[in-house]
């Protein structure tokens, strides 16, 4: 044993240094300054898309979309039962109403049969969350659009690089949106980004951002919030939106390795390695336990920290978030799927830093733990 492995550990390997030292040395530390322009440009063109809109996390990028669309009390938003609790939360905050479908038990992202049951008159948009490392199934989805007349939000946040049918994750919602964080394929430490095509999409992503000033500065017609990304934080991620190909074949790699060291784990579910329209880019490593196991994850979680390994818990099911309920949110819903996910799942390090020696280690740790077949 050789110290304590994380569930991610960034790879700064780029221009990281370079570009830092450039906004130290020329003061550019704040949400002004050159990298900001050339981080949204350089990305928002890697994912096809006309304007990029930084901003200081993921979260700030999703509540920033929601707002931007005009969404108001009594609308309809239907997403994932399965996915971060972040996707609900300005839904709710506006008067807006979620509306969730279950997942697919192989993918893990939302089952897209289930969406136009779901639609009703008040329905105004769906949020496509891609989950874990494959995309959702979006076909069906812009047919849906389409159909109804709804607006499309697109939550990439784990999706860097990745493509549906040849075409990027990031360029098929009204607004799409990443996350930065320091898990993600690229990281500024917090950060995140909206991608459209639209116009007056951007221009309200910017005002949102930016506390809605008006040319008049301290006069404000309108709420918003400091979701503001700094140059630093830019700086960063363009380093690495420079070498995105790079990373994306390592965490594939990363991927290919755990695939064939556990391959013989006895009742163990691994990911999906690809469907029809993707290959994983293995954003995570999850591992869902067969129904007929007789360890649990957080059991299996407690026994890999003895081997110094970290493991991260599934998400927990909107309809069953606590803060929610309290809301009187999802009354009397299921959604089994989602809910088994999270009962059964967990998963482990597949960071960037991480080495094939580590991995073989933790793949090691976990045959121990649960056997082979």
């Amino acid at each position: 044993m050789s110290g304590f492995i994380p569930v991610n550990v960034p790879a700064l390997k780029g221009n990281e240094e370079k570009y830092l030292t450039n906004c130290i040395k020329t003061g550019w530390i704040s949400s002004e300054g050159p990298y900001i322009n050339k981080f949204e440009d350089a990305f928002s063109q890697r994912v096809g898309r006309k304007y990029g809109v930084a901003v200081a996390n993921g979260t700030a990028a999703l509540d920033i979309a929601i707002e931007s669309m005009g969404l108001k009390e009594g609308d309809e938003v239907i997403l994932p039962a399965f996915t971060i609790i972040s996707c609900v939360m300005q839904i709710v905050r506006c008067g807006a109403k979620p509306v969730l479908v279950d997942s697919d038990p192989v993918t893990w992202n939302m089952d897209v049969s289930q969406i136009e049951k779901k639609i009703t008159p008040r329905t105004k948009a769906i949020m496509a969350v891609h989950i874990y490392g494959l995309p959702v199934d979006m076909d069906p989805i812009l047919t849906l659009v389409k159909k109804y007349n709804l607006k499309l939000i697109e939550d990439a946040a784990q999706m860097h690089g990745q493509t549906y049918k040849g075409r990027p994750c990031g360029s098929f919602g009204d607004i799409s949106t990443f996350s930065f964080y320091p898990n993600k394929l690229i990281t500024t430490g917090e950060g995140g980004m909206l991608v459209t095509d639209n116009e007056f999409l951007r221009d309200e992503a910017q005002e949102f951002r930016n506390l809605c000033f008006t040319k008049d500065r301290f006069i404000h017609k309108r709420m918003g919030w400091n979701y503001r990304m700094t140059n630093m934080q830019a700086a960063l991620g363009l380093a690495q939106t420079e070498r995105l190909d790079q990373i994306l074949n390592r965490k594939r790699e990363i991927g290919q390795i755990y695939n064939n060291l556990l391959s013989e784990v006895d009742g163990v579910q691994l990911p999906c390695d690809n469907v029809d329209y993707a290959d994983s880019i293995y954003w995570v490593y999850g591992l869902v336990l067969e129904p007929n196991s007789k360890l649990d994850p957080k059991t299996i979680m407690a026994k890999l920290g003895e081997k110094e390994i970290g493991t991260r818990p599934f998400f927990f099911p909107l309809h069953q978030q606590p803060v929610l309920k309290e809301m009187g949110l999802f009354e009397g819903e299921e959604y089994p799927v989602s809910e088994s996910l999270y009962k059964r799942g967990f998963y482990i390090p597949s960071g960037l830093g991480i080495t094939d020696e580590e991995i073989n280690r933790v793949a090691q740790a976990i045959i121990e733990i649960l056997g082979s077949k």
